[in-house]
């Protein structure tokens, strides 16, 4: 027995309520058995208990031995004081903390409650609950499967609403700085975000109808001009650079910074710096589009980007291929974009603003879209739980990163659950 499984038996009452009695012989039940509290003090504040016929309200505290109170200094301490019920494993010393009625738990656990604990803790696998969730109700996973994705939703816009009171509580650049941060995607998420931190949106708009301008600016800004070059586009675009550059007081960020060992060519930050380019170059009042569109249909012309003609045969500058074909962002480039930028913007804008039907809107946008193919989802599916869509897959995605590899199943629904049954 661990302190935290004590807790959190107590918390979601995974013992037997009937004829519950303190020491004293009293009969006693829990009517509520309080919150459970993470800061020092007793481990439940709030509680509703009975004991004979006087209704009680407070604080309760527990502990896998009744010296537990004796050894954690207790007696000393005023916040223990005034509880109106200890609650134990093993009562190895009596009346530890004089005039609190006891409770001791042992012979109220249901016998298959430790030993499925000590199977979730135990488990070597990556998912401790793999070949035990398939028991769990189909409804219990998609309630928790909606908590799991407010709960990544708040993580990830707890960040961005920083981002949105740094720039004065700016949408626009808060959608400038995200959609780069996205067209990194994982690898080069960092340097793009640093790219369009160092252009301001305003200075890309005055030449947004120039796109060797727009190119010249980003390339730049992104140390990717330096030196010499054999192509003349590159040369237009380094002549083009110097000049904006010196106008605008521009200084660029380190080169080193470009990840494109072990990438596709097609996702090489050079084509994803041209198409995010193009997108610049194509886009008037890109924020009030987004925040209006509902439909994947809707979205997916706006984010119809295709590098410029150089690149068409280029992957990097100077090094022409063989094949030429268009770089387009792909369909699944375009729906990693609205699962981690534009669905989560029109959420929070709808947080902010107050309009509740545009939040509906982003959860059915995300719900609309195809889940997530990666390593996470596919361990999902290998151990019997698919992703129907978008809002599935991150929820799973959450899932796996903040408990499974954690193993806070005592955190998680499932874990509860597994434990729960018999």
């Amino acid at each position: 027995m661990t302190e935290a499984l004590y807790q959190f038996i107590w918390q979601y009452s995974l013992y037997a309520p009937a004829g519950l009695a303190t020491t004293a012989g009293e009969p006693l039940t829990v009517i509520h058995p309080g919150k459970l509290n993470r800061d020092a003090g007793p481990d439940f504040l709030e509680a509703r208990i009975k004991v004979g016929n006087t209704t009680l309200v407070g604080n309760i505290e527990l502990h896998i031995k009744s010296s537990d109170w004796l050894k954690h200094g207790h007696q000393d301490d005023p916040s223990y004081h005034n509880l109106i019920l200890h609650v134990v494993y093993e009562d190895d010393v009596a009346d530890v903390a004089p005039n609190t009625p006891v409770l001791v738990l042992n012979s109220q656990i249901p016998s298959h409650v430790i030993p499925k604990y000590e199977v979730l803790m135990g488990a070597k696998a990556s998912l401790p609950c793999a070949g035990q969730h398939s028991g769990v109700r189909d409804i219990t996973k998609e309630g928790w499967m909606s908590r799991l994705l407010a709960e990544r939703w708040e993580m990830k816009l707890s960040d961005w609403n920083v981002l949105l009171e740094n720039s004065a509580e700016d949408w626009r650049n808060l959608l400038y700085w995200r959609m780069a941060a996205n067209f990194g995607f994982k690898t080069n998420a960092t340097p793009f975000m640093l790219l369009a931190r160092s252009i301001p949106l305003n200075v890309l708009g005055r030449h947004r109808d120039n796109l060797q301008q727009i190119e010249a600016l980003l390339f730049g800004q992104a140390g990717m001009l330096e030196g010499s070059f054999n192509d003349r586009y590159p040369e237009l675009l380094q002549d083009e650079y110097n000049y904006l550059r010196k106008k605008y007081k521009l200084s660029p960020i380190a080169a080193h910074l470009w990840k494109f060992l072990r990438m596709r060519p097609a996702n090489f930050p050079t084509v994803r710096i041209a198409q995010f380019a193009m997108l610049i170059h194509k886009s008037e009042h890109l924020f009030s589009q987004i925040v209006e569109t509902h439909t994947i249909k809707e979205i997916e012309p706006l984010l119809d980007v295709t590098a410029s003609e150089y690149w068409n045969n280029h992957f990097r500058f100077d090094e022409a291929h063989e094949h030429p074909a268009p770089k387009s962002l792909g369909r699944s480039s375009v729906h990693n974009i609205i699962i981690n930028t534009i669905a989560p913007i029109q959420f929070l804008f709808a947080s902010r603003q107050g309009v509740s039907d545009l939040g509906e809107r982003a959860l059915a946008l995300l719900e609309s879209v195809a889940a997530e193919k990666n390593n996470i989802t596919a361990l999902w599916q290998e151990n019997g739980w698919q992703a129907a869509n978008a809002a599935q897959s991150q929820a799973l995605i959450q899932l796996y990163n903040n408990y499974c590899i954690n193993h806070r199943c005592l955190e998680c629904t499932i874990g509860l659950n597994i434990i729960r049954s018999q």
